[in-house]
């Protein structure tokens, strides 16, 4: 039998499927956050649960949404401007700004630690701790809009942008290099490369970036650590040999293993998921990727049903979409004095939660 064929996704799905990828990623894995694999594998999560760990509603997103859209925001309003991603970032931990229900209910130690400096006048860029203990997931988790926003520069500035906009919360290399990965990976998704061809091609434009000396001497120092990560054997190990933790490293490498041995979005947002331990980052992480790659259609109408405040996400979406596809739209957007998505009785009214 001839398989069917299916068109390729457009840029416009595929940056829908990468920003709404990320949000059900992440509310697939926000109730069983800290599970332990086993105890998934006797009850594996398969579709939107509600309540669990936090106690939330089906649907809702954590942290790792509320971050990716802050950068967003401030992409779509400012341009490229950390400052503004950082401040951002506080009013979300202290006010509850884009929040699935108005409030906060996690975050991380290393990135609240920075927020509380950005507070109280740090300049964004200065606020990330830099010891090689503060290399948890929280600048990967948040770094798709900004892979996205950055795919067509020149690969020495999307990794100089990417590296600066790790370090409002995570300066260590390690940490840098993890978001500079994955605007690699995303920026050949967006080019129509397959999973196995984009990690293939990140691979080889990071070395050609070492190469030229494109990058800082400290991330150079720090990707023999990602060998196994941008590995064409990669997809070839078990799944006992993937850790699930809040590390950047396990994190990243969790996620592109689960978009390599993936079929469709479904198989791979919930193959990550059920990795257990930090759920719904890795859920998140690789959910971004597998839209990048499959495209919004992928996505289970049933799950978008379920996704908390799911029409500002995708009309954030949909800016970007645009922006990136019309250059001139940063200068339209920069000159819009509020923000255009949603109005206000849309939107949960923001509280101090912390």
């Amino acid at each position: 039998m001839t398989p069917l064929l299916y068109p390729l996704p457009t840029r416009r799905s595929r940056i829908l499927g990468g920003v709404l990828g990320l949000a059900v990623g992440d509310a697939l894995g926000v109730p069983v956050e800290f599970s332990d694999r086993e105890v998934l594998k006797d009850n594996p999560v398969t579709g939107m649960r509600g309540w669990g760990v936090y106690n939330q509603p089906p649907g809702t997103w954590s942290d790792d949404t509320s971050m990716a859209l802050c950068v967003l925001e401030s992409i779509l309003e400012k341009g490229w401007d950390i400052q503004d991603q950082g401040e951002r970032f506080v009013r979300w931990l202290f006010h509850g700004h884009l929040t699935a229900h108005g409030s906060v209910f996690d975050f991380g130690g290393t990135t609240k630690d920075a927020l509380m400096k950005i507070r109280f006048g740090a300049a964004a860029g200065d606020a990330g701790k830099t010891d090689e203990a503060s290399n948890g997931n929280g600048s990967l988790m948040r770094i798709l809009p900004a892979s996205v926003y950055l795919s067509s520069r020149s690969d020495g500035e999307l990794a100089e942008a990417l590296s600066q906009a790790s370090a409002v919360t995570h300066g260590h290399p390690r940490s840098r290099l993890a978001c500079v990965i994955h605007g690699l990976v995303s920026a050949e998704l967006l080019a129509e490369k397959d999973p196995a061809d984009a990690v293939a091609g990140a691979a080889r434009r990071l070395e050609a970036l070492r190469s030229s000396r494109g990058l800082a001497p400290d991330l150079e120092e720090e990707i023999p650590a990602f060998a196994r990560a941008l590995s064409p054997d990669l997809a070839e190990l078990p799944e006992g040999e993937i850790q699930s933790s809040g590390y950047v490293l396990h994190t990243l490498e969790a996620s592109l293993w689960c978009l390599l041995t993936s079929n469709d979005y479904s198989s791979c947002v919930l193959k990550a998921v059920n990795l257990g331990r930090d759920t719904d980052t890795t859920g998140t992480v690789a959910g971004g990727l597998a839209g990048l790659h499959w495209g919004e259609e992928a996505i289970p109408r049933e799950w978008l049903e379920e996704l908390a405040r799911e029409g500002m996400i995708r009309r954030m979406a949909e800016g970007l979409a645009e922006m990136t596809e019309n250059p001139k739209k940063e200068e339209i957007m920069n000159e819009i004095p509020r923000s255009p998505f949603g109005e206000p009785d849309e939107v949960p009214e923001e509280r101090s939660s912390v």
